[in-house]
């Protein structure tokens, strides 16, 4: 049971992921949470962020933005570079993520899910039966602050990497410094 809140990959940001290798290995479709995943909370895209998504668009990734925020929040996010999205996706229902793959045209094979939380994003994801890459969250908390749901976190990932079994599932896919994007 433990194993739905492991993800295929564990990286330190959406930024150090070897997307090259996803694409030679099948993936077609990378869609993503905002929040603590591409920008810290609330927060509006980055040039960073924008040159990522666009050089994924234009290396033939579909780009899709699956989140429980409002449409306001996703449409000011994605004002640079646009792509479908789902608003308020009630993650971890796994409901929201076949909308995702059936917007893209694509199967649970050809895509993978891209998230900050172990108990929303990564659980939608294997409840759907899609890879999963946690990043680690954008944002600092002071000590205390990160509330029980990062320590619940915390304990899950420290099992999850003394596994064999469950960690890189995609080929260990995180790239040292800079991506292949040159972000």
């Amino acid at each position: 049971m433990l194993a739905l809140l492991y993800p295929y990959e564990y990286v330190e940001s959406a930024f150090a992921i070897d997307y090259e290798r996803l694409y030679e290995n099948g993936y077609r479709a990378l869609i993503f949470d905002i929040d603590n995943t591409l920008v810290p909370h609330g927060a509006d895209a980055t040039a960073q962020t924008d040159a990522l998504l666009q050089q994924l668009q234009a290396r033939g990734f579909q780009t899709f933005i699956l989140s429980n925020n409002g449409v306001a929040r996703i449409e000011r996010f994605i004002q640079n570079v646009p792509m479908p999205y789902l608003d308020n996706a009630k993650k971890p229902l796994p409901f929201s993520y076949r909308k995702a793959l059936k917007a893209l045209g694509v199967n649970r094979k050809q895509a993978v899910f891209i998230g900050d939380q172990v108990f929303t994003d990564i659980l939608g994801a294997n409840l759907s039966g899609m890879a999963s890459i946690l990043v680690k969250y954008i944002g600092y908390y002071e000590a205390g602050a990160k509330g029980k749901r990062r320590d619940t976190e915390a304990k899950i990932l420290a099992r999850y990497q003394a596994s064999t079994r469950y960690t890189h599932r995609l080929g260990n896919v995180e790239k040292e410094g800079q991506n292949s994007y040159g972000c």
